[in-house]
């Protein structure tokens, strides 16, 4: 029988795993290509979780959900990896990464919008503070410097607009399936899903050319486990663990995502980027503490996959 204990490590070994992912996946797609490297990537992942997590049968989730979460679960996973895969380069893509990290705010406020999740007036310098680290993160290495951030913004507005869009989507996936799920956990099937869109785009686009490179195969092969293992992990952190220190833990893979970014891509990141990102881990927090106490629990912070609505506190 595995110990409370244990299990809140292996819950704390996914955090590790998904801060990660952003300079992995930027390190896919430099060989492999935005979405080629992104199919692959997921096609991979996807049999990880089938080994690890199980695959359920369509026909075991309610209707709602299986139409809902796939729709959303799937939006979200393309802008997320279109989005760092289209960056024009590391810091860019760590950058969009960051933008990415707005997610758990939008989802606090559509709690309040759409489950009536009852807060307080932290709410609201929680929710600024996020966005202003957000402004400081793309101002560059100015700081807060709103023309900059304009520049910066308007040199890859695509990849930027992904990231954001997907934020908001996954803020609505949560939101969403707290209600409608059922405790049911789809991650394996829509990841299959996520790979299956991929793999259409490319081979009704301009893909481009794959180069499997040895570099590109280790890239892939930790990616995929970062993404499969990390489920599964944190999977047994949140039904066996301390939820508490999970949902705490989990508001620092901003900050802990940058750091290991730019280790993986070798991308020196400035000061200013530094406190750009601990504010939006500090706007998160405040926006959890809002929420924390009230008469239904917040959300807590999973990574895309995870069950939002089993962990209170996120």
């Amino acid at each position: 029988m595995r110990s409370k204990r244990q299990a809140t490590l292996i819950g704390l070994i996914a955090i590790l795993l998904w801060s990660a992912i952003v300079g992995l996946i930027r390190g896919v797609s430099e060989s492999l290509g935005a979405t080629g490297g992104a199919a692959m990537l997921y096609t991979v992942a996807s049999v990880l979780l089938w080994l690890t997590v199980g695959f359920v049968r369509p026909g075991e989730f309610p209707r709602r959900y299986l139409i809902w979460g796939s729709i959303l679960f799937v939006s979200y996973e393309v802008c997320l990896s279109l989005s760092i895969g289209y960056a024009n380069s590391g810091r860019q893509a760590i950058e969009v990464g960051m933008v990415n990290y707005l997610w758990p705010s939008f989802t606090m406020l559509c709690a309040m919008a759409f489950n009536g999740q009852k807060s307080n007036l932290l709410i609201v310098p929680g929710f600024s503070i996020a966005i202003l680290g957000i402004c400081w993160v793309l101002g560059g290495d100015q700081g807060l410097d709103f023309a900059g951030m304009a520049a910066n913004v308007q040199d890859n507005p695509l990849s930027y607009g992904l990231a954001f869009a997907g934020a908001v989507i996954w803020a609505a996936y949560c939101t969403v399936t707290s209600r409608i799920a059922n405790g049911k956990n789809g991650i394996t099937l829509f990841f299959v899903l996520t790979a299956l869109v991929l793999w259409i785009k490319y081979f009704t686009g301009d893909g481009g050319t794959m180069v499997f490179s040895y570099q590109a195969i280790v890239y892939l092969a930790l990616a995929a486990c970062a993404m499969g293992f990390g489920y599964a992990a944190w999977n047994v952190g949140i039904l066996h663990g301390n939820v508490t220190i999970l949902a705490g833990a989990s508001y620092f893979i901003p900050v802990l995502s940058a750091a290991l970014a730019a280790v993986i891509l070798r991308t020196p990141l400035s000061i200013a980027f530094w406190k750009g990102a601990s504010m939006v881990c500090a706007g998160s927090i405040l926006c959890w503490l809002a929420m924390r106490g009230q008469r239904s629990k917040a959300p807590a912070a999973p990574e895309p996959g995870a069950v939002p609505e089993r962990v209170p506190g996120q």
